[in-house]
């Protein structure tokens, strides 16, 4: 009978080969349920930003953007994992290596495109109210968005081959190309991060400083309804909904990319982590791909509007 560390190598849930049948069934039905969710959310961005015009901004081009990488996740990776995760152990198509190259490769490209997403609508957002107007009309030019976002595109295509060696980190039989690809990993993602955050705390910062150019915000607290629909907050309570929505941001973030990069540095500089906490690491990355849309659209009003009226006892679309 294959060891642990061999049935780590070739599986897709980086289960143990003794581990249970109801703990694969429980990790496939999770996997079910964010491919599920993770689609209809990202199609339905996807489809307001294109069917309504007031939604065709710069930064709900880039969302979109992330949108659609995500469901190279959610909708063609994760299904497959839910089925594998059901088939025996022994399968040979856990085992073959062209499969595997496959599913590593649409992983790689979603999470790379989608994580560059995240950064190009923070710097977006952070240009805009952080800069002066002229400047952010010259850099973000029809033709300068388009290539920003092609470039994330081209950028994902580069490292797609090395991130089937990332399935090995937790095996006793991984090469040490494998252990350099998650540092890479690890090190991309952090890089990734601080500059995310830096966009985001400097948007707090003026946030707070003054409250005249938090409406801007398309996940703000703020009612941008062209009548009044109800009396403004006070101006305090204003810029404290305003920070705590994007602080609320970078939180869902981190939690979900962080235990990955720390994982696969404890696996380079020590020892290897254990598969469980390796695959739970993972998981919490991949469930970003679902949770993407919800982040950028669930507190603005063009968009829960646009969503009414498309949705069954909407508005209509007078509405929008």
């Amino acid at each position: 009978m294959p060891n642990a560390s061999s049935w780590s190598a070739s599986s897709p849930l980086l289960l143990l080969w003794e581990d249970s049948s109801g703990t694969r069934i429980f990790l496939s039905l999770l996997y079910a349920v964010l491919a599920i969710s993770g689609t209809l959310s990202n199609v339905m961005v996807i489809y307001l930003v294109f069917s309504f015009k007031k939604l065709q901004t710069t930064s709900n081009a880039f969302i979109v953007n992330g949108c659609a990488a995500d469901l190279s996740v959610c909708a063609l990776w994760m299904p497959q994992e839910a089925v594998l995760g059901l088939l025996p152990p022994n399968s040979s198509s856990l085992r073959s290596a062209e499969y595997r190259l496959l599913r590593g490769g649409l992983l790689g490209l979603g999470l790379t495109v989608s994580l560059a997403s995240h950064l190009l609508v923070a710097f977006n957002r952070y240009v805009l109210i952080t800069k002066l107007p002229s400047v952010y009309q010259a850099l973000y030019q029809r033709r300068h968005t388009g290539c920003m976002i092609g470039l994330s595109w081209a950028l994902a295509l580069l490292p797609v081959p090395l991130l089937p060696g990332l399935w090995t980190l937790g095996s006793a039989q991984s090469d040490g190309s494998s252990r350099y690809t998650a540092l890479l990993l690890a090190l991309a993602v952090l890089a990734q991060t601080a500059l995310l955050l830096h966009c985001y705390l400097g948007i707090v910062r003026r946030v707070r400083g003054s409250a005249k150019r938090v409406s801007v915000l398309n996940f703000h607290l703020l009612h941008q309804l062209p009548f009044p629909a109800a009396p403004p907050p006070p101006r305090r309570a204003q810029r404290r909904l305003s920070s705590v929505s994007v602080l609320l941001l970078c939180c869902v973030f981190l939690l979900g990319t962080q235990p990955l990069v720390w994982v696969s540095l404890l696996g380079f500089f020590l020892r290897p982590a254990p598969p469980a906490l390796q695959a739970a690491s993972w998981l919490l990355l991949c469930s970003l791909s679902a949770l993407n849309p919800l982040l950028y659209t669930w507190r603005s009003e063009e968009f829960r509007r646009a969503a009414r009226s498309v949705l069954p006892r909407g508005e209509g679309p007078a509405a929008a």
